[in-house]
């Protein structure tokens, strides 16, 4: 499975106004199919969820729990959006709301 990452600002509110959204305590997810013949991710983790340190923490946990978990043959841009909640969370927290995130999008696409 390879990915890339949602970069420009233009990729990102396209799939903000398009795709469909599923939330969890940890995280919110965007997700929106796309023609690439992969799939490309985006995150966005607020100051509020605390400085720089804190914010890239969250970031590497949330790519490694995707990097593990995400195993599908469609392509999708897809957004991952850390709450608050998530700057004293440890990996297998984000990794269980992810796991759960990825489920509800399969549940909802068949």
């Amino acid at each position: 499975m390879t990915y890339e990452s949602l970069k420009k600002p233009s990729e990102f509110s396209k799939v903000y106004k398009r795709g469909k959204s599923f939330v969890d305590k940890y995280l919110v997810m965007y997700i929106l199919p796309n023609k690439l013949g992969y799939t490309r991710v985006g995150l966005s983790v607020s100051k509020k969820v605390g400085n720089s340190v804190r914010r890239n923490r969250v970031k590497r946990l949330i790519r490694e729990s995707f990097r593990l978990n995400y195993l599908s043959d469609n392509s999708y841009d897809i957004i991952f959006i850390a709450r608050v909640r998530s700057n004293n969370a440890d990996y297998f927290k984000i990794e269980k709301s992810m796991k759960f995130l990825l489920n509800k999008m399969i549940r909802k696409r068949d």
